[in-house]
């Protein structure tokens, strides 16, 4: 990625996706050029959770809401220290934001990071596009970095794929830290960093729980060192195919019998730990408004959502895994894709989504202390 900062609202911008469509538009944050993955998605509010979120390392984000940027950008609502996104494509930027926790525009902290994007194009037909044609490459060029049509496609179809990609280990911390628990301490909880979000460990410290968060590099040995009631995996970005270390390391917190949560990335490590495969999502899930029933309940709850990868399990049926019997227990209404699992003989359980709502529906939240259920059965 190059990049520059000036006269960004009236420079030219072309987005090319990797079959050969072009949109053109005005630059939005920094000027020059950048790869990543094409994704839309479909929240109206919560930008700035999206734009700080590590699971969209790599991505370049579409937008469906038209109008982006209207409440600027606060210090508060960062998922993580910084932007995450490898691009941003918005139809209508605000002009002036306008909210009392405002610091700064969208515009601005944009091209502060280095994050270059594209405005004034017509998002519903990109969206529209991919919902067609799938996820794909796709890059964003405005100043200096604009040339021919056919050049910027030969840059872009020489991009990385996402599938393939190992990237949980790029955004995860590289050293391990505390989150304290929000007064008198229950529990202690090993947190695997696959690229988590500020507000997951804050929901668990709320419960009273001290969350220990580890590199994705973590070892069973590490994990267990913090002599933890509990074990979380974390949501992340990259193909789950490629994660065969933390497979591993939940193996071994499986075998111990140690109650286990898993959370998007996270819940694919499961499905793999237990045997099941993986597969790429056509234009996969993003956004804060999708139907997931709870099939241990029946509630069918509003989840915030990031994931272009799936747990390839049997939907009507128990499964046999080396750690016992397993069951899809929650399912997208959409489209049937599984959205979390159960071991019916070992604490362990995870979702596809976001429970954490950041920035979300607060359906989900049951979960932390479905979480904390287990711990508390597993000490008595």
């Amino acid at each position: 990625m190059t990049t520059s900062t000036r006269g960004a609202a009236k420079t030219p911008a072309v987005l090319v996706l990797e079959d050969g469509r072009v949109f053109r538009g005005r630059a939005y944050g920094a000027v020059g050029e950048t790869f990543g993955e094409a994704v839309f998605s479909t929240g109206m509010t919560g930008y700035q959770e999206t734009l700080t979120d590590p699971s969209y390392h790599r991505q370049v984000v579409v937008m469906t809401a038209p109008h982006v940027g209207n409440t600027g950008v606060n210090d508060e609502d960062m998922e993580s220290k910084r932007i995450w996104v490898s691009g941003y494509v918005v139809r209508d930027p605000a002009r002036v934001p306008s909210n009392w926790r405002s610091r700064r525009s969208l515009d601005e902290e944009l091209a502060a990071q280095g994050v270059v994007g594209i405005s004034g194009i017509d998002t519903r037909a990109l969206t529209r596009h991919l919902r067609e044609r799938g996820a794909m490459r796709v890059g964003i060029f405005s100043g200096d970095a604009v040339k021919d049509d056919s050049a910027l496609l030969a840059r872009v179809q020489e991009a990385p794929q996402m599938k393939g990609a190992d990237l949980s280990a790029e955004v995860a911390t590289t050293e391990p830290y505390v989150v304290p628990a929000i007064g008198e301490k229950k529990f202690t909880v090993a947190a695997v960093d696959l690229g988590i979000k500020g507000m997951t460990p804050h929901r668990m410290a709320e419960r009273g729980i001290e969350v220990h968060v580890l590199p994705a590099t973590a070892t069973v040995e590490d994990v267990y060192a913090v002599n933890p009631d509990g074990v979380f995996f974390s949501n992340g970005p990259g193909d789950p195919a490629t994660a065969d270390h933390p497979v591993s390391v939940m193996q071994g917190v499986l075998e111990r019998g140690t109650p286990l949560f898993g959370i998007c990335f996270g819940n694919q490590i499961l499905g793999r730990a237990l045997g099941f495969g993986t597969y790429k999502l056509k234009y996969g899930h993003r956004g804060i408004n999708q139907p997931v029933q709870d099939r241990t309940t029946g509630k069918v709850e509003v989840t915030a959502h990031n994931h272009g990868f799936a747990v390839d399990a049997p939907l009507d049926q128990v499964s046999d895994t080396p750690f016992g019997r397993a069951e899809v227990s929650h399912v997208c209404l959409n489209d049937n894709v599984v959205e979390g699992l159960q071991l019916l003989d070992r604490p362990a359980f995870s979702v596809q989504y976001h429970p954490e709502a950041a920035a979300g529906p607060h359906d989900a939240a049951y979960l932390f202390d479905r979480f904390v259920s287990l711990m508390e059965g597993q000490r008595a």
